[in-house]
C-alpha cells in the first residue's frame, strides 16, 4: 500500500524520488513527532494522517508460498527444497512466492489484523538442522551451513528481486540463533562453544547478510549461553556488521510474544520496561507482541523512555531502519514502483503451477533401488498408506489450490490403480450405554507414540475436542494452533479409555443425558468403550497388495503431529501402526516400494534390509502426486539429495540439547557411527562416472586460492542430474577437526554419453578454524584433501593438498586474559552469561561433579602467579574451589568465596609455587556452583 501525498506548495523532500533513501529518510524522521517515532516500534505502525503515511504491519509467513492469506501456490517444504540442490530453482520459487505476495498485498484483504497484506517477509529459515527430531525440521533446508546459505541466498535473492533501487519482497532471516529445539524453547539455553558459533550457526547467516540479499533478521525464542537471544549482543557485532558494506542496515523484528517472554517465562528481567529497553538497545526495532494491540509493548517502551532507560536516538535507530524499508518498497513512489502493476491473476497462474511440479519433483529422493524403479506401465499397482490419497498442510503453508496425491498422480498416468488407506476402522462402544461413540465409526491412523487420528467414516471429518469438552466429527483439515483432534486409546482391564493428547483428559459418558464429555482427571474416572474392529486395514492393504503386480506404500507424518512448532519428537521411528502396516504388505508382496513422505528423516532400517526401493519426499505442496508419479515411472529423474543425515534405529542420538556438534558428534561433520542414509546421499536412475580430478597447485599459501577441476560423464543409458559435491578436510590437526565438511557442490544435468568438465574455485580460508587461541579464524599449515564424492560417505575421488606457512606458536597466557570459553575441550561443564549485555562464562553443569577446561599446548614459561575472575551466588553444598592442573601436576588450588551474585565478579589468586616451565596441556577443574570468567597467568595482580 502507498502512502498518498498531500497538497502541499511543493513536495516534501521525502516525498522526492530523485534524493538519496537517506535524506528522504533523515527529512520523514524529523517531521515525526517522538510518540510517533514510539508507536512505529511495534509490529503494527499506525497512519499518520497529518503527513500522509499509511500504516504498516511486519510479517507474512512466505517460506515455501504465501501463508494464512488464503489460497495460493504451495511449494515443497523448505527441506524438500533444501533436497533439490538446485539455487537457480530455489530462486525461481522465492520469485513466484513473491510475486503472489504481492498481488496479495495490493488486491486481498487481510485474513488477520488491519491494514494491507505485509510485503516484509518472514522467510527463509536458516537454523541448521542438527538434531532430525527438531519439531521445525520441515522449515530449514540443511544441516550443512555452506548448503543452507547459499540456498538462503537463492531464496532471498528471488523475494528481493532485482530492481536496483526497489524490493519486490523484504526477505528477513529466521531464526536468529542456535535454535533446534520446541520444548521449553523460550527457556532452554543453546550452548554455543566459540567454534561451534564461528564454524557453523554464524556461518549460515554470514554469506546471506554480507551479500545484501537478506532485509532482516527475526530474533530466536531461545537462550544462547545463558542469554535471551533478543538481548544478544551479537545482532549489532555480527549481524549488523557484516551488512554495514552493503550500504544497508538489517531491519531487525523479534518473534511473537518474546519480548514478553523476557520477564516471563525467562525472568531475565524483573520488569518489562527494563526489558523491552535492553531489546531496543541490543538492536530490535520492532516488537512483535500482544498482536494487533500495540498498547501495552507500546505503553512498556513510553515507560522505558521516561525512566531514562532508552533515549531519543535509540527510538530514531529503530524507526530509521522501518523507514529505508519502506521506501525501497516502493510505498513513498507508487509511480515509479516496478511491482505495483502486479496483478491477482498471478496466484496460483499456470506458469506457477508448472514450478510448484518442477520443484516437487526436484525434491524427490531415491534413497534405494534394487531395479524395481523406474515401474513398468503394464504393472498392476497398489497405492497403500495412509498418506497415499491424501495431502497435509504445515503450519507455514498456504492453503493448497487443489490438491494431486500419490494415488492421483499414479492413476493418472497408468489409468487405474487400486487404493487402500490401511486404516483400521472401529466402533468404541461405550460400557455404561452401549451406544456407539458419535453413533459412527472410525477410521484410526497412528502418528507415532501411541498418538491417534479418528476420522468419521460416513463424513471422513476428524473427531475433536470441542471448547465445552464435548466431542464432535467436524474438523476437514488439521491447521490449528491447538491440535484438538489428537487421541490416545489406552488399555484397561475392562475396555480402553479414550485419552485428548492436548489438555491429557479422559472422556467420560453422563449416564442420565449420554453425552460425552472429556473431563475425567484420572482413567480410573473415566469412560470404558469396547473397540469393535469393523475392518481390518491391514487384512485390506495386503489383498490389493497380493492382486497387484507392485505395491506403493506411502508413510509419514502429519506436519501438525508429533513434532511441530513447540513440539518436539520423542525419536526418529516410524509409528508401529505404519510399521507394521508395511511389513505386512511387504510379506505378500516382496516387489513393494516404500515412499516416505515426512517433513524429517525416519530411521526405516527395516525397510531398506527387506524393500527393494525406498524413497523420501517432504510434504511436497499441491504437485505432490504428479511429482512422486513421473519420478516412480521414470518420467523424470530423481533429482533429490539428502539435506541431512537420516541415523539408524539403533544410533543413540545425542541429547537434544547438546548444541555442541564436534563433542556431542553431530551431523555428517562430527558423527563417528555410519548413517542409514548419509548428508548428500540420493541414487539415480543413470549412472555417472567421476575422472580426472587436477588441482591447479598442490600447494597453497593461507591466504591462498586453488582452482579445482574434474570431468563427470553420463555412462547410463538415460539423461539424468548429479549433484557433485566437493569436501575438504584437515590432516593431522591441532584441533578436533570436522571428519570433512562441504566447501561447493553444484548440480549438474547431463544426456546420455556427455561429458563435462566442472571447475571449482577453492579458496584457503574455506579450510579455516576458528582459533580459540587468537580468536579468529586461522588456515593452520599442514596437510589438507580436497575430496569429490556422491555424498558424505561416497567418495569418489581426492586429492592432496598442503598450506604453507609457519607453524602456529604455542598458545600465549602469561599476562594476558584468557576468556574461560575459549577452551580446547571440556567435560562437564554449562556456557552462561557473564552480565545481562555481553560476555560469556562457564560453571559446571552439576555442581555435585567436577567439569575441566582443557587448554591445549600453553606456553607457561615464566608463569608464577595465576588469577581467576569468578563469580558465586551463594554458598551451596560442599566448598567450591578452582584447581589448575599442566599434565598431572597440580599448579594451584584457589576457595572460590560467595561474591552474592551470578553477576557480581571478583579476582582470586594464587602462586604457581615452582614456575612450571615451557608447554603444557593445561587443565582447570571446576569443584561446586560458582561462575568463571577468564583466568590469567603471570606475575602482576591485575588482570589485562
Amino acid at each position: 500500500m502507498s502512502s498518498p501525498a498531500l497538497p502541499a506548495a511543493g513536495p516534501l523532500p521525502f516525498r522526492d524520488p530523485a534524493l538519496p533513501i537517506h535524506r528522504r529518510v533523515d527529512d520523514l524522521l524529523g517531521r515525526l513527532t517522538l510518540d510517533e517515532r514510539i508507536t512505529m516500534l511495534h509490529q503494527y505502525a499506525p497512519a499518520v494522517a497529518r503527513l500522509g503515511i499509511a500504516s504498516f504491519r511486519t510479517g507474512s509467513e512466505t517460506l515455501h508460498g504465501v501463508a494464512w492469506q488464503g489460497v495460493a501456490t504451495v511449494f515443497p517444504q523448505a527441506v524438500g527444497l533444501g533436497a533439490t540442490w538446485d539455487e537457480e530453482l530455489v530462486r525461481r520459487v522465492a520469485e513466484a512466492v513473491s510475486v503472489e505476495l504481492r498481488a496479495f498485498h495490493r488486491h486481498r484483504p487481510p485474513l488477520i489484523g488491519p491494514g494491507p497484506n505485509s510485503l516484509h517477509a518472514w522467510a527463509p529459515v536458516v537454523n541448521l538442522l542438527r538434531d532430525p527430531r527438531w519439531g521445525r525440521n520441515e522449515e530449514g533446508y540443511s544441516e550443512d551451513p555452506v548448503h543452507t546459505a547459499r540456498l538462503g541466498m537463492a531464496y532471498c535473492t528471488g523475494m528481493a528481486g532485482d530492481h536496483p533501487a526497489y524490493l519486490r519482497a523484504a526477505p528477513v532471516l529466521k531464526h536468529f540463533l542456535a535454535y533446534n529445539n520446541e520444548d521449553d524453547r523460550c527457556v532452554t539455553s543453546s550452548g554455543v562453544r566459540p567454534r561451534v558459533l564461528r564454524e557453523y550457526d554464524l556461518a549460515a547467516f554470514r554469506p546471506i547478510v554480507a551479500s545484501g540479499a537478506a532485509t532482516g533478521a527475526m530474533a530466536a525464542y531461545n537462550l544462547v549461553n545463558g542469554r535471551p537471544c533478543h538481548v544478544s549482543p551479537l545482532i549489532e557485532t555480527e549481524l549488523r556488521r557484516w551488512a554495514e558494506p552493503n550500504g544497508h542496515e538489517l531491519f531487525v523484528v523479534s518473534d511473537a510474544e518474546a519480548p514478553s517472554n523476557l520477564v516471563d517465562p525467562q525472568h531475565y528481567f524483573d520488569g518489562h520496561a527494563e526489558s523491552h529497553a535492553a531489546a531496543l538497545r541490543a538492536g530490535i526495532d520492532s516488537f512483535t507482541d500482544h498482536g494487533e494491540d500495540s498498547g501495552v509493548p507500546v505503553g512498556r517502551l513510553r515507560e522505558a523512555l521516561d525512566r531514562g532507560l532508552i533515549d531519543e536516538d535509540d527510538v530514531n535507530r529503530a524507526v530509521r531502519r522501518q523507514l529505508s524499508l519502506r521506501f525501497r518498497l516502493g510505498e513513498f513512489d507508487p509511480d515509479l514502483d516496478p511491482y505495483a502493476g502486479i496483478g491477482p491473476e498471478v496466484i496460483d497462474c499456470a506458469e506457477h503451477r508448472a514450478l510448484a511440479l518442477r520443484a516437487a519433483t526436484e525434491s524427490v529422493v531415491l534413497l534405494k533401488n534394487d531395479r524395481l524403479l523406474p515401474l513398468e506401465r503394464a504393472r498392476r499397482v497398489a497405492v497403500i498408506g495412509p498418506l497415499s490419497d491424501t495431502l497435509f498442510e504445515d503450519w507455514y503453508s498456504g492453503t493448497m489450490p487443489y490438491q494431486v496425491t500419490v494415488a492421483a498422480g499414479l492413476e493418472a498416468a497408468l489409468g487405474e490403480v487400486v487404493r487402500v488407506e490401511g486404516a483400521d476402522r472401529i466402533v468404541l462402544r461405550s460400557r455404561t450405554t452401549g451406544e456407539p461413540l458419535g453413533r459412527t465409526s472410525f477410521d484410526v491412523v497412528d502418528w507415532g507414540g501411541g498418538v491417534l487420528t479418528l476420522r468419521d467414516a460416513e463424513t471422513g471429518r476428524y473427531l475433536s475436542l470441542q471448547d465445552d469438552g464435548s466431542l464432535v466429527a467436524d474438523r476437514e483439515v488439521l491447521k490449528t494452533w491447538f491440535v484438538n483432534e489428537t487421541f490416545r486409546l489406552e488399555p484397561v482391564l475392562d475396555g480402553v479409555v479414550l485419552r485428548n493428547v492436548r489438555t491429557g483428559l479422559y472422556a467420560v459418558v453422563d449416564p442420565d443425558d449420554r453425552r460425552v464429555g472429556v473431563t475425567a482427571e484420572t482413567p480410573a474416572a473415566a469412560e470404558r468403550w469396547e473397540r469393535e474392529l469393523v475392518r481390518d486395514g491391514a487384512a485390506d492393504a495386503r489383498a490389493a497388495a497380493e492382486a497387484a503386480d507392485v505395491a506403493v506404500v506411502v508413510l509419514g507424518n502429519h506436519p501438525l503431529i508429533n513434532g511441530r512448532e513447540t513440539e518436539d519428537r520423542r525419536d526418529i521411528v516410524l509409528p508401529e501402526g505404519q510399521e507394521t502396516l508395511l511389513r505386512s504388505v511387504a510379506a505378500v508382496r516382496p516387489q513393494t516400494a516404500l515412499v516416505v513422505m515426512s517433513s524429517y528423516p525416519y530411521a526405516v532400517d527395516w525397510a531398506h534390509e527387506h524393500l527393494p526401493a525406498v524413497v523420501w519426499t517432504s510434504h511436497g505442496g499441491q504437485e505432490t502426486g504428479r511429482a512422486l508419479a513421473a519420478v516412480l515411472l521414470g518420467e523424470a529423474e530423481p533429482g533429490g539429495r539428502l539435506p541431512q543425515t537420516w541415523y539408524r534405529g539403533d544410533d543413540e542420538l545425542p541429547h537434544p540439547l547438546d548444541y555442541d556438534i564436534i563433542k556431542a558428534g553431530w551431523t555428517y561433520q562430527y558423527h563417528r557411527a555410519a548413517p542409514l542414509y548419509p548428508f548428500g546421499h540420493g541414487l539415480s536412475y543413470t549412472e555417472f562416472a567421476y575422472g580426472d580430478l587436477r588441482l591447479s597447485s598442490g600447494t597453497t599459501a593461507q591466504d591462498g586460492v586453488v582452482e579445482v577441476s574434474l570431468t563427470l560423464t553420463d555412462i547410463g543409458g538415460r539423461p539424468g542430474s548429479e549433484v557433485v559435491q566437493l569436501y575438504v578436510r584437515a590432516l593431522d590437526a591441532r584441533y578436533e577437526a570436522p571428519r570433512l565438511r562441504l566447501a561447493d557442490f553444484r548440480k549438474v544435468r547431463l544426456s546420455p554419453g556427455e561429458s563435462r568438465e566442472l571447475a571449482f574455485r577453492l579458496r584457503a580460508e574455506q579450510l579455516a578454524h576458528w582459533d580459540v587461541a587468537t580468536g579468529a579464524f586461522t588456515v593452520d599449515p599442514g596437510a589438507y584433501e580436497v575430496l569429490v564424492g556422491r555424498s558424505a560417505a561416497d567418495i569418489v575421488l581426492t586429492a592432496p593438498l598442503t598450506v604453507r606457512g609457519a607453524a602456529p606458536a604455542p598458545r600465549a597466557v602469561v599476562g594476558r586474559r584468557t576468556p574461560a570459553v575459549d577452551f580446547d575441550d571440556h567435560t562437564g561443564i554449562a556456557i552462561v552469561d557473564a552480565a545481562r549485555t555481553a560476555g560469556d562464562a562457564v560453571t559446571a553443569a552439576d555442581p555435585a561433579h567436577p567439569a575441566t577446561l582443557e587448554f591445549r599446548s600453553v606456553d607457561l614459561s615464566d608463569a608464577v602467579r595465576v588469577e581467576a575472575e569468578v563469580a558465586r551466588e551463594g554458598a551451596g553444598p560442599g566448598a567450591a574451589r578452582l584447581e589448575f592442573h599442566a599434565g598431572d601436576r597440580l599448579l594451584a588450588e584457589i576457595a572460590v568465596p560467595v561474591t552474592g551474585d551470578r553477576y557480581a565478579w571478583t579476582t582470586v589468586a594464587s602462586d604457581l609455587g615452582t614456575a612450571p616451565e615451557g608447554v603444557h596441556d593445561l587443565r582447570l577443574t571446576l569443584h561446586g556452583d560458582f561462575r568463571l570468567a577468564a583466568f590469567h597467568c603471570g606475575a602482576s595482580l591485575t588482570m589485562s
